[in-house]
This record gives structure tokens, sequence and C-alpha cells, in this order.
């Protein structure tokens, strides 16, 4: 082994009766909170959330160092790659407007944004309809289905509305899917003094911020896992929306959770 390096025997056996030094086993002590930090967070944080917990411990190591160390141990969060389409606008029979666009958030309870999304079970899928506070990004009510429906659809926005009890003038934003623009839905929404907005035809990017929590839940749970039974998938469901509206560091919310964010406001 000497000779394939090009070391002397005695500057061998040297390196290898030689303490570690304060920094190495600084690094050492760093790794395990690392990984604890990590663990936590069910293997969902890379480097610059477990950068954030870690300075909320107390922590001074910087951004640079804990990514480094990372790197070094194979340290590193899930990732997972969502398919975006483009569906037929002619499948679609409203024409309601983005009420969104230019509404300055003060607080919650202002605009809410709510999409479906697909999940994989065994070999077939299930459907996953949410509502999210666009200001604090926070879960407010979900549910689980085998049909992508109007049913899902009002299922998810009466869980939110039970949880909230919103008042009159509330926009509600989806994209332009017939789930949402379905009469009953449309109906329901009437009855609560609900604002409806949609999505401006070809601008998937108004309804960013619910498929930026599709993308992170799928990231954290879904990713590399296989479900065979919708108990199974809809037990992962309940137990990540806890974990997601309380301790999960939301970057665009300067590193708190959405309930800790909404308490801070």
């Amino acid at each position: 082994m000497c000779r394939l390096y090009g070391v002397t025997r005695a500057g061998f056996y040297a390196w290898c009766s030689r303490e570690r030094s304060e920094r190495e086993r600084q690094n050492a002590r760093l790794v395990e909170r690392i990984r604890a930090v990590h663990c936590q967070s069910r293997g969902t944080y890379g480097s610059p959330r477990v950068y954030q917990a870690l300075r909320q411990q107390g922590c001074r190591a910087s951004e640079n160092r804990v990514a480094r160390i990372m790197r070094s141990h194979g340290i590193k969060a899930r990732v997972a790659t969502i398919r975006y389409t483009s569906p037929n606008m002619q499948r679609y029979y409203a024409l309601i407007p983005n009420e969104q666009l230019g509404v300055q958030l003060q607080g919650p309870d202002q605009v809410w944004v709510g999409d479906i999304t697909y999940l994989k079970v065994g070999s077939i899928y299930r459907y996953l309809a949410v509502v999210i506070d666009k200001y604090s990004r926070r879960v407010l009510g979900w549910a689980y289905g085998r049909r992508k429906d109007v049913v899902l659809t009002l299922k998810a926005l009466d869980h939110a509305v039970r949880y909230r009890r919103p008042a009159r003038g509330l926009i509600f934003h989806t994209d332009r899917g017939i789930e949402y623009a379905a009469g009953a839905f449309k109906e329901r929404l009437a009855e609560l003094g609900i604002t409806q907005s949609m999505n401006r035809p070809g601008k998937v990017t108004d309804n960013v911020y619910i498929e930026s929590f599709f993308h992170s839940m799928k990231t954290d749970i879904v990713h590399g896992l296989t479900f065979t039974e919708d108990r199974q998938m809809e037990s992962a469901v309940r137990d990540y929306i806890p974990f997601y509206n309380g301790t999960r560091l939301h970057s665009s919310l300067n590193y708190v959770p959405p309930a800790t964010f909404e308490r801070l406001t």
C-alpha cells in the first residue's frame, strides 16, 4: 500500500498513531448533530435546512461547512421530479378570472389555493385534493379518494372551512379543472361568500404555491417508497401534514414552519 501511494512505511505508521486534531474532533461532533437533525426531518432536509435548524439550536458552524460535511458523509435530502403536463384547455368551460393577482397579503385567510395530485398505490392511481393558505403555506384541508371529481374537491374545501371558519370575501384560487369549475363547487363557494379564482389560460405558474407543496410532500414521503394499499398511503399523508405545518422548516418563510409563521405575524 505504501508503495502504491508513494509514502514511506515510517510515515504511514506515524500517521496511524497520530491523534486527531481539534478540528477533526469538532467535525465528528458536528456530524452527529447533523445526523440527528436529518433524522428528525425524516431524511427530507438538505444542507440549507440542516444549517438553519442547527443555527436555531445555537450551533455556529457555517453553511458551507455543514454542506461539506454532509457531502463527505453521504447525508442528503430526498429528491424527486414532478412531471408537468399541459392540459387541453378545451376540456374546461369556465372563464373565471385570476382574482388573486395583485392582492397584497397581510395575514392568513385572504387567499386560499387548491389543487389535486396523483398518488400511485400498487398499479393504480389515487387522488389527493389539498387546500393551502397562500400567506402562511399552511395546509388547511385535504381529501384522499379513488376518483378525481367534485366530491373530492368539495370534501377538501369543507375540511378547510370547518378548521378555519373564514370570513366572507376570501379568494379561493385553483387551476381550471372541471373538479373546481363544476356547478356544485361554484354553488358551495357562493354559499360561503368565497370569491372563485382560476389560473389564466396557459399560466401554470399562477398556482405555484400548491405545486411547491406537492413537490415537497412527494419528495418527503412518496419518492422511493412503494404503497400497496390505500390505508398505507392515506396514513402517510395524515401523518405528514402535521409535520409539514408544525415542524418542517420552510425556506420562503425565513426557515420556520407555517404554523410558527402564523403565530409570529
